[in-house]
């Protein structure tokens, strides 16, 4: 997973892969955004920032309240979804 998130560019493709396939699996859009909620909330907890975007993003997760989490991690899956 660290090679994955040494280049945000890769990042976002690792994520929009997942997103596909999680579509592709029959989930739907609530539970994939429920799954990226929990997936920040892990990669807050577990994993230091690779770069400035993760910087930021981290930053922006630490003083969200959970709603804000929540809204940081669908505006994460159409990021990926519109690149």
């Amino acid at each position: 997973m660290s090679s994955v998130l040494t280049n945000f560019s890769t990042w976002k493709q690792f994520l929009s892969d997942k997103v596909e396939h999680a579509k592709e699996m029959g989930m739907t859009e609530e539970t994939i955004a429920n799954l990226a909620y929990e997936i920040g909330s892990f990669l807050d907890e577990k994993v230091d920032p690779k770069n400035e975007q993760e910087r930021v993003l981290k930053q922006l997760w630490d003083v969200g309240d959970e709603s804000e989490k929540k809204t940081i991690a669908n505006l994460m899956i159409k990021l990926v979804q519109h690149s």
